[in-house]
């Protein structure tokens, strides 16, 4: 009797280490890098996928640029986009407005660009510098997949500090609700040596 128990109680460990091993093969990595059940969105061509492509591509750079002390300004080439309420993301015309931002930044690698965030005045002062960062973060990132480089790119959020425009209408606020990509020549060590600055 304790020999067939010995022997049952093999049997049954032995079942359990193949049950787990075909429950590891199921959740096993495809060839392709992704795990069983992600899928990856078939717009990666502007750079839209699911997982990102700091998430593919390690080598892309994500540090922002250092913005302290320095003066930033608005020029006719970068358009501003527009944010549905309480919403970061972006819609299909904001990332068509982006895509025509970025050929322009990428023929003009030697600026600074500081993307700023913006909210109508509905909510509370500190959710909307946080939802005006989000704002800002979601334009830099789409910069980025599109192959405008993160050195050159940083956020910041001004909430509702700096409406556009003051009245209590949906229109007004539509107009509040912002991403602005402002830029700012950078001063190359020549420059400081002779004297000049931008």
């Amino acid at each position: 009797m304790p020999r067939i128990s010995r022997c049952f109680g093999l049997v049954c460990c032995a079942a359990m280490a193949l049950a787990l091993c075909s429950c590891a093969a199921k959740r096993s990595v495809r060839k392709d890098g992704a795990k069983a059940g992600l899928t990856q969105s078939s717009s990666d061509i502007d750079g839209d996928s699911l997982l990102g492509r700091s998430a593919l591509d390690p080598s892309v750079d994500v540090s922002e640029a250092q913005i302290r002390g320095k003066e930033f300004r608005d020029i006719q080439d970068l358009q501003t986009i527009r944010f549905d309420y309480d919403s970061y993301s972006l819609s299909d015309e904001a990332r068509a407005t982006l895509r025509t931002n970025s050929a322009y930044l990428k023929e003009h690698p030697d600026l600074e660009i500081l993307v700023e965030g913006h909210c109508d005045d509905r909510g509370t002062l500190e959710y909307n510098l946080a939802l005006g960062q989000k704002r800002a973060k979601s334009v830099r990132e789409y910069y980025i997949r599109l192959g405008v480089s993160g050195k050159s790119l940083a956020t910041l959020s001004f909430g509702e500090e700096r409406p556009l425009c003051a009245e209590q209408t949906e229109a007004c606020w539509g107009t509040n609700r912002r991403a602005a990509s402002k830029i700012r020549a950078q001063v190359s060590s020549s420059d400081l040596g002779n004297g000049r600055s931008q």
